[in-house]
């Protein structure tokens, strides 16, 4: 996987394509506002995207499926434009849409919100398991050759349901959450995209926030972040059948809090750098709602641990990733990842 530098940010290739995009991938969901994010100003956004650009940042991912109406995607596509050359446009289809006849409808849906008549990333959001993968992928390698899409990525994807989509079409990309606190992609699917050459988008690199040592304890969390396998199932909204392991990770939150201190770094700088240097990772999401925003997570994108401490950091997660096993999935205990 190549890599160059421009300014402060680092870029590598999206698998064998000879698209570059920035280490730093802007998460644009929180554009959408409603009632997972609430109120954002479309203005403060376009002005998040256009300080982003300034910044070296060019890797923008959205989604079809964030709002009803596609909001995100549309406010990115007015952020872009006369700047669309600047922008590596990433964007998702939802599983309703993998059935054939409506996997084209869906994308030039996309490219209208997005202002484009093109996407340089293309990716599956969530197996749908009801649609042969080869049908879906062969509706998606048309749009390749339409030159609609420029690459195929998917997310979510565990080591059965990539093995299928790989016997169709070549996959660059495969998103999933991965961070201290959550590591199972390490047991099967992060070395099975390592043989194929597939990068790794890591979202929620900061654990939705456990990382920044914001929460003292696991009482503290809202219910809607709460919900995840880290916690127990009697949480408000948790729905995965499991117990948890509320102890085992703000153990790890200590220790890794402990560690950065003696660094003299915030958790989440160490906790982002960590992440950032594991084997095939090719883009870190961040969301970021403002250029303040946007401009708090950029150092930690310069920073590179000292000798030893990663290996310290991963002994001093292993309880948890021990305990939540092999499957990447966050919110479900049935190994929706599969």
């Amino acid at each position: 996987m190549s890599c160059f530098r421009r300014r402060r940010v680092q870029y590598k290739s999206l698998g064998n394509t000879d698209i570059k995009v920035s280490e730093f991938a802007l998460g644009c969901w929180p554009f959408a506002g409603g009632s997972v994010w609430g109120p954002q100003d479309d203005a403060v956004s376009i002005a998040t995207v256009h300080s982003a650009l300034d910044k070296g940042i060019t890797f923008f991912d959205t989604a079809e499926g964030y709002n009803d109406d596609s909001h995100s995607e549309e406010v990115l596509g007015r952020a872009l434009v006369g700047r669309r050359n600047e922008a590596v446009i990433a964007t998702k289809i939802s599983p309703p849409h993998l059935v054939p006849e409506l996997v084209e409808q869906t994308c030039d849906a996309s490219l209208q919100k997005l202002q484009t008549d093109y996407i340089d990333l293309y990716q599956i959001h969530w197996p749908n398991h009801s649609v042969a993968v080869e049908d879906s992928m062969a509706a998606l390698l048309k749009l390749k050759d339409s030159g609609k899409i420029r690459s195929i990525g998917v997310c979510n994807f565990g080591v059965g349901d990539l093995s299928a989509a790989l016997e169709s079409a070549e996959i660059v990309t495969d998103q999933l959450p991965y961070n201290l606190l959550w590591r199972p992609i390490e047991v099967e699917i992060a070395p099975k995209c390592l043989d194929n050459n597939i990068g790794l988008i890591c979202y929620s690199p900061l654990a939705q926030g456990l990382l920044t040592g914001r929460y003292a304890s696991a009482d503290d969390v809202p219910d809607g972040l709460s919900r995840s396998r880290l916690f127990s199932d009697d949480r408000p909204l948790a729905s995965h059948g499991e117990d948890g392991c509320e102890v085992e990770a703000f153990n790890a939150i200590a220790k890794v809090i402990e560690i950065a201190n003696e660094l003299g770094e915030h958790p989440a700088k160490v906790a982002l750098a960590w992440v950032r240097s594991r084997p095939g990772i090719t883009a870190l999401l961040v969301g970021a709602r403002s250029p303040e925003e946007l401009d708090l997570n950029i150092p930690a994108f310069e920073y590179e641990l000292p000798a030893g401490v990663a290996d310290r950091l991963s002994e001093a997660t292993e309880p948890v990733k021990a305990k939540l096993g092999a499957n990447a999935d966050m919110w479900k205990g049935d190994n929706r990842m599969r």
